[in-house]
């Protein structure tokens, strides 16, 4: 039978169980409709079970009068908090506070005249919610995203660059050297999440081992893309899944050796769950 092990690091976060308990407080606590800013966190199987709890979602402040209204572990623009205020909407902040520190970091570079780069992805609801907090800063993900922003005339002499809390460090040292021999000064704020780090890691060392990998949480998660993306590279037999139904037994033919990663939005009984199906059809 195929040993199956699970990464060292995987699962749910610190910032993402605290809005998840918030969340969950306010649905058995509060009198009235609750709903959360967007998806509270970035994993469908958790919203939908947070639906029938109670908890809905609204997509504006103003879809969100008469309710408790949860602010999203990936944070908002401030002027969505501030409508929500002014609409008499009682909020309650459930924004990582890693991700607060980015927003406090980018404002920091704003008010003292550098250009601000957030390393992230465009339309990510944290890269979103971070440039509301520095007006004028700019979204790169890339060497090339740099060097467009520097031909087009975009940076100023002085830059400094806040990061997204799920990206990779090699991400990270790939934007920094292409930006060192362009501008005259470089504040660089390395705020990628330490979890989002260690279960990179872990996820890395399992894959260079395995035969095959499977990797659960939300198609929409970022931190999740990554570690697929990581395991990818290390063992090319790597599967990205929501759930434990989307499993196929012809994945795991063969393999000695399973292994198991899952994003910071997964909680451990989802993990269970898939264990428990694998070694179920790894045993037929």
């Amino acid at each position: 039978m195929a040993k199956i092990e699970v990464a060292a690091e995987a699962g749910m976060c610190f910032g993402v169980a605290r809005a998840l308990d918030l969340a969950e407080k306010a649905a058995h606590e509060v009198e009235g409709p609750v709903k959360t800013l967007g998806p509270l966190i970035h994993n469908p199987k958790v919203v939908s079970e947070l639906e029938a709890e109670g908890v809905g979602v609204a997509e504006s402040p103003r879809q969100a009068q008469g309710s408790t209204l949860i602010i999203r572990a990936h944070g908002v623009v401030p002027e969505a908090v501030e409508e929500a205020k002014a609409a008499g909407v009682h909020v309650v902040d459930a924004t990582c506070p890693y991700v607060q520190k980015v927003h406090h970091l980018a404002e920091q570079l704003s008010r003292d005249g550098y250009t601000v780069l957030v390393l992230g992805e465009r339309g990510h609801a944290e890269v979103e919610g971070t440039l509301g907090h520095a007006p004028g800063a700019l979204v790169v993900n890339s060497a090339a995203d740099v060097r467009q922003a520097y031909e087009s005339m975009k940076l100023s002499r002085r830059v400094g660059i806040v990061v997204q809390t799920t990206q990779t460090k090699a991400r990270l040292q790939e934007v920094v050297s292409e930006l060192v021999p362009l501008v005259e000064e470089l504040r660089v704020y390395n705020t990628i999440c330490e979890a989002t780090e260690r279960r990179q890691k872990a996820a890395a060392e399992l894959a260079s081992r395995a035969d095959a990998m499977v990797v659960i949480g939300g198609r929409n998660s970022a931190n999740t893309t990554h570690l697929a993306e990581i395991c990818s590279d290390r063992c090319p037999r790597t599967y990205h899944i929501e759930d434990v139904s989307e499993l196929e037994g012809s994945w795991l033919a063969g393999a000695s050796t399973i292994g198991i990663a899952a994003g910071a939005s997964t909680p451990q009984k989802q993990i269970d769950a898939v264990r428990a199906r694998i070694e179920e059809l790894a045993g037929k």
